[in-house]
């Protein structure tokens, strides 16, 4: 297919796929492409065109460049500007490749062989399709980083001799989410947050850090579950912490995320098990027609083993190349789109989350930072963060209702679990992370030390049991440090209003004044 006058690329438009622009202005780069094209994708979250003013213009997902940006109206020119200002898209890419067929991109690279845009080109195609066009191995033109390190975050990769490349991307054609370099991850890798939590852990004292560590653990455990609205028993909630506990030990595969589905479930009798073998979503049922209201639709069931085949591999190959935090959004947040199971998702996407931090030595030993505990206090901006792509896939699934008031999908959705824009999932994770680190872990460091004393202080004042001693703080804590009428006149009757005072006061000194 001819890659010069094949396409008609739009003029100055106002709007493109419900998507207003700031000024009237001509599209560029992807979406130009995807205009062209008519192509059915997840838009990037920003998208490019040309304006008539001579300074950039950023607002409401468009970047508007000026007049001197604009690329020659070919697929060849809107390619380039697409790899030159908004970084690759590989889900568009794919679509866009498999429209214009090999005859496009041989012809593009046939013009410019040693082009350095044509040759990063070349080898997309090959890496997306798997299909080997019909050109020559280059033999000029430097080495280019397929991924431009300066746009998105990349791997040390590899060389690829053929097109005289270094293939760095993040991941495999059958999983490679990709992560934008963004102000906050610039930030949050400059802070080395691993480093930091090693050092805030070497400072506490081995016991102190083995009861910290055990009730983070716990907390981790019963905010996972209160995230999916469950209040399980306790010993699940213990069964679950311990499972956290042992995140990392071992490489990831589909028979451990099968045995923790298990785990996560408890009871199965309603649940089946195991892969989907039917489609999913997220979301509620119309109450009267109780047709499905989705905010979300995973992945079709005939895509599941080839994708969680691609995320397994991913968790044991070019993750280990990643930033741990990167590399745990990556994978936990594409396992959660893809949405395996027919339960479990949500608890088992935040144990992998667990896993690679783990893995990569990120969790200090015998310390599991509370990361669910930390999703929960922001819950309302996790939910941003999973509609930030959700969202904009919606529209680009064909799916109808089944007998059973499920999803059917209809359309070849694979691509769009395989590549997304991870940068919002990784600034938050670095965030919730960085909580645990500053917060939580020298909070409860804190608490209990300040406990102990408590405990200390007591017994000096009045001889008590360690049962007894646990309830008076329960109450003390419960009561802003006051002891209730009802506690002084029946469990605590016995001590006298000046050991009740004396106790008090020292509550308070040890607590309530490390409020701030």
């Amino acid at each position: 297919m001819d890659s010069d006058f094949s396409y008609s690329f739009s003029g100055p438009v106002n709007a493109f796929q419900e998507r207003r622009l700031p000024e009237t202005a001509t599209l560029a780069g992807y979406s130009a492409l995807v205009g062209a094209l008519g192509l059915a994708v997840p838009l990037p979250r920003r998208l490019c065109a040309i304006g008539l003013q001579h300074h950039i213009k950023e607002e409401a997902g468009w970047r508007i460049l000026t007049p001197r940006h604009a690329p020659v109206q070919n697929l060849e020119g809107h390619l380039t500007f697409a790899l030159k200002y908004e970084g690759l898209d590989l889900a568009i890419l794919d679509r866009i490749f498999h429209a214009v067929g090999p005859d496009g991109i041989v012809e593009l690279v046939r013009r410019r062989p040693t082009g350095a845009y044509a040759r990063r080109l070349w080898f997309l195609y090959e890496w997306l399709t798997g299909e080997t066009l019909a050109l020559e191995d280059a033999t000029a033109g430097r080495y280019v980083p397929v991924v431009d390190p300066e746009q998105q975050w990349a791997t040390p990769g590899e060389t690829s001799s053929r097109h005289r490349v270094w293939n760095n991307l993040p991941g495999t054609p059958a999983f490679c989410p990709m992560i934008f370099r963004t102000p906050r991850l610039e930030q949050d890798i400059a802070d080395q947050l691993q480093q930091r939590a090693i050092a805030a852990v070497a400072e506490v004292p081995r016991d102190l850090l083995a009861r910290t560590a055990a009730f983070l653990l716990l907390d981790d455990s019963r905010a996972s579950y209160a995230i999916e609205g469950e209040k399980p028993p306790q010993d699940r909630i213990s069964r679950w912490g311990r499972a956290i506990g042992e995140a990392g030990l071992h490489p990831l595969d589909m028979d451990d995320l099968l045995r923790l589905q298990k785990l996560v479930i408890g009871d199965a009798r309603f649940v089946k098990l195991g892969l989907r073998k039917e489609g999913g979503f997220v979301g509620e049922h119309d109450r009267e027609s109780h047709q499905p209201l989705p905010v979300h639709v995973s992945a079709r069931p005939e895509d599941l083993p080839s994708l969680m085949a691609g995320l397994v591999a991913f968790a044991n190959g070019p993750a280990q190349q990643l930033d741990p935090v990167m590399a745990a959004a990556a994978l936990a947040f594409g396992f959660v789109y893809i949405h395996p199971f027919e339960d479990g998702n949500g608890r088992l996407h935040r144990y992998l989350i667990h896993h690679v931090l783990a893995s990569r030595g990120f969790h200090p030993p015998g310390v599991v930072f509370p990361v669910s505990a930390a999703i929960l206090e922001r819950i309302d901006e996790y939910r941003r963060v999973l509609e930030s792509y959700s969202g904009r896939l919606l529209p680009c699934i064909e799916w109808e209702p089944t007998a059973d008031y499920n999803v059917r999908v209809n359309n070849d959705t694979a691509d769009f679990y395989r590549f997304f824009d991870a940068t919002p999932h990784a600034e938050f994770l670095f965030a919730c992370v960085r909580k645990t680190i500053e917060e939580d872990l020298p909070e409860e460091t804190r608490f209990l030390r300040s406990h102990d004393q408590f405990r200390q202080r007591v017994a000096m004042l009045v001889d008590l049991p360690e049962r007894t001693v646990h309830l008076l703080f329960r109450f003390l804590h419960q009561n802003q440090g006051r002891l209730s009428l009802r506690a002084r006149t029946q469990e605590f009757q016995a001590l006298t209003d000046g050991e009740v005072l004396r106790i008090e006061a020292i509550y308070q000194e040890l607590f309530q004044k490390k409020t701030p």
